[in-house]
């Protein structure tokens, strides 16, 4: 099985040391592709941790030089759908393992830690392919990812980009066993701090990015979310089949001042085609130790403030749009056209133009996918 590792990093890359007896004991063929800004002292350093693993690096440069030799002609328009400083340039990671043919592509982020008695790479795939789980529905459409976490204290918290109207925080879940239930995509969970949004972690008395709340354990394995339940996908610790790419694009974050939701947003468009193409979606093992580094929760803040507010309509949207496509490239065009036609339901000019560029990039993304299929 071919397995592409992305990372998105302009840090030495510490945490594949934790991972590095595991990966090099595969017997799969294993690549890791980082994207970063092309600072050599950094690469160095990577160079080293990572020089006994088939890897390459992707910077500026090099993502401009991908791009002309796979598309040639009119290459910067379509360079243009990748943004620039961002976490969302894993797209571009993914467009590589797409093109060279990978099997898997598991989604890593630097700050991400091994822990004991947690196996990366083959328990991403046992939940992809093999593993016995547990199915849940939501009353409210919205299943709080949080709550397959144990956690140091009795609060009740909700992901990053999980909603805030209350309809959608009511937990009232449904519970079925399910039997070899392959996945498309799994998310892989955390102990230290969880994926919490800059209004909880304020909320929860922390400055720097990081509050008192924090996971120690993980309750299921692998919970699989039923068709027409949606849940909040951190790509921090995510696995995925290649045939989804062509409908995993990370949104162009970094813009209009809104940045935080490329991983929340591309996850609720595959999980509305998963759920019309027949797919399961599912979350639990492996866990890793998530080891936030500080910054300014007001920073984040800011910069997740507008896309709550989108994010409260654009749900709605996603979830009303009716799907015909045979495909993921096919659905991915559908829910691209659809969300172009309700641009009017954002109440405020920024926002509409905001999404209006978000659809421009998704058939930009499209486009690219076309042409290097």
């Amino acid at each position: 099985m071919k397995i592409y590792i992305v990372i998105a990093s302009v840090n030495i890359l510490f945490n594949i040391y934790d991972f590095k007896k595991e990966i090099t004991k595969l017997k799969d063929d294993v690549k890791i592709v980082v994207i970063d800004e092309g600072n050599e002292v950094i690469r160095e350093e990577n160079k080293y941790i990572l020089k006994n693993f088939n890897y390459e690096f992707y910077g500026p440069m090099e993502r401009a030089k991908w791009f002309k030799s796979q598309l040639a002609g009119n290459y910067e328009r379509f360079l243009s759908v990748i943004p620039e400083k961002c976490h969302a340039e894993t797209s571009f990671g993914f467009l590589v393992a797409y093109e060279d043919g990978a099997d898997v592509i598991l989604e890593l982020d630097d700050d991400c830690l091994r822990v004991s008695n947690h196996h990366l790479v083959r328990e991403h795939l046992g939940n992809l392919f093999n593993n016995e789980g547990i199915i849940v529905s939501s009353n409210s459409k919205w299943y709080n990812t949080i709550e397959n976490l144990v956690l140091n204290s009795n609060l009740v918290v909700f992901p990053r980009g999980h909603p805030y109207a209350s309809e959608t925080r009511v937990e009232s879940y449904t519970w079925e066993r399910a039997n070899n239930r392959k996945c498309v995509l799994n998310m892989g969970l955390w102990i230290g701090y969880p994926d919490l949004d800059a209004l909880t972690i304020l909320y929860n008395g922390g400055l720097d990015g990081r509050c008192t709340i924090k996971s120690i354990g993980l309750r299921r394995d692998k919970v699989i979310i039923d068709k027409g339940t949606y849940f909040a996908i951190c790509s921090m610790n995510t696995s995925f089949q290649r045939r989804i790419v062509p409908a995993f694009y990370q949104l162009y974050m970094k813009v209009m001042g809104i940045d935080r939701f490329d991983d929340i947003w591309s996850g609720l468009f595959i999980k509305k085609i998963a759920d019309h193409l027949g797919d399961n979606v599912c979350l639990g093992k492996p866990l890793v130790y998530h080891d936030k580094r500080p910054r300014s929760t007001f920073k984040d803040l800011k910069a997740e403030l507008e896309g709550m507010i989108i994010n409260e309509t654009l749900w709605k949207i996603v979830d009303s749009l009716e799907l015909n496509g045979k495909d993921y490239f096919e659905c991915y065009l559908e829910l691209a056209n659809g969300i172009e036609k309700n641009i009017e339901k954002f109440s405020e000019k920024v926002h509409r133009d905001f999404m209006s560029l978000q659809v421009e990039k998704m058939k930009l993304w499209l486009e690219v996918i076309d042409k290097i299929e």
